[in-house]
């Protein structure tokens, strides 16, 4: 895969950056996804350009940008090229996360993100896939735990220093989750070449192995007891779900654009181009509405919160979904080869269906929720 040039980028803010990293990560999208290769070359540009220190606190040497701001920037790369923006989206929610625990004192939040502010340091992340149950034995040992676990779905993983996972450890009480981070350089942590899928190919989301890996008593951020649903799930859901949608969202914004080109050039299409039109804004006012729900990290935890992220999460999904299929018609034939932009969109959106939670699930998530809490709706 060509390099991209390393010229350094000089511009007003964050959206006017992330802008012109898109158009750069466009040229490229198409081999990528056909050679379904991680995006190296993508990450290194946003690596110079200190975007993955973006959203760290200015006073921890960051680059200060809002909660908003990180999913607006999301959403622009996502214009040039899905798979850098979702893995780039993988790794800024916990980054978002540990904002939000910075700004309720957290001293080990804190030191984190200096440490990713000095080193530009990149996560790869498995927490809504080990979702409730987590997955993996985390053996007490002297001083921490020794972790053996299959980790699927870790996006970002060829171009991350560290991995934040969870894994299972006996207590007391029964089975417990704790909740870490490991450096990726430890020993017993290999990454798989086995990211072979139908969209998002470039993302390098391939399985982790962690073989007997040591876990210092350090490095656990967080317990819960296994298999039930506990607030750390109504902490970051409200963060990590916008900037998930936003990569879809700039999906679908980049389908509109090729819409609006194709209508220029076809007549009678204007229904067509309506509809896309609606179905766009539906999703930008999902996503809209699930930052101002997060009110740049101001929220307070709660399941009704999370249930309200959930649901626009799926109003979004079919809104970026339906824009898609618009293009794919409107296009035609000429969409459905290999290397044509429609062809690639078609094939990364699809993967918005399998972030927290699918439909069938936020579905009865939602019924749950609603029917345990009916007084607050009647």
């Amino acid at each position: 895969m060509e390099r991209l040039k390393a010229d350094a980028i000089h511009l007003a803010n964050w959206k006017d950056t992330a802008s012109a990293l898109a158009a750069r990560f466009g040229e490229l999208a198409s081999d990528y996804d056909r050679s379904g290769e991680f995006v190296f070359a993508n990450y290194e540009a946003l690596r110079e350009a200190r975007f993955f220190s973006i959203g760290v606190p200015a006073e921890l040497g960051g680059g200060g940008a809002s909660h908003e701001e990180v999913c607006d920037s999301t959403r622009l790369l996502a214009q040039g090229c899905g798979s850098t923006a979702l893995a780039f989206a993988m790794h800024s929610h916990p980054v978002g996360l540990n904002v939000f625990k910075y700004k309720r004192g957290d001293s080990k939040a804190e030191q984190t993100l200096r440490r990713i502010a000095e080193k530009e340091l990149v996560i790869a992340g498995t927490g809504a896939n080990d979702w409730l149950e987590s997955s993996g034995h985390a053996e007490k040992v002297e001083g921490g735990y020794r972790v053996t676990a299959t980790k699927h779905f870790v996006s970002g993983a060829p171009g991350a220093n560290v991995l934040v996972t969870s894994s299972v450890t006996e207590s007391d009480q029964g089975p417990e989750i704790i909740h870490f981070s490991v450096p990726f350089n430890s020993d017993g942590i290999r990454i798989e070449n086995n990211w072979d899928t139908l969209g998002m190919r470039a993302t390098g989301s391939n399985d982790v192995i962690l073989d007997n890996v040591f876990v210092p008593d350090a490095a656990v951020v967080a317990r819960r007891p296994r298999g039930v649903w506990h607030p750390v799930w109504d902490a970051i859901l409200p963060i990590a779900m916008p900037i998930i949608v936003a990569a879809y969202t700039g999906l679908a914004e980049q389908a509109y654009g090729l819409i609006v080109h194709q209508a220029q050039k076809a007549k009678d299409q204007e229904s067509l181009v309506g509809e896309a039109t609606n179905a766009l804004t539906s999703a930008q006012i999902a996503l809209k509405d699930m930052i101002r729900l997060c009110n740049n990290y101001q929220f307070q935890p709660d399941k009704g919160l999370t249930n309200s992220i959930l649901v626009r999460k799926t109003l979004a999904t079919k809104a970026v979904q339906q824009v898609i299929e618009l293009g794919a018609s409107m296009i035609g034939g000429p969409g459905f080869f290999k290397g044509h932009a429609m062809e690639r969109l078609i094939r990364d959106s699809r993967a918005m269906h399998f972030h927290p939670l699918p439909e069938r699930r936020q579905v009865a998530f939602t019924g749950q929720y609603v029917t345990e809490h009916a007084s607050l709706y009647s």
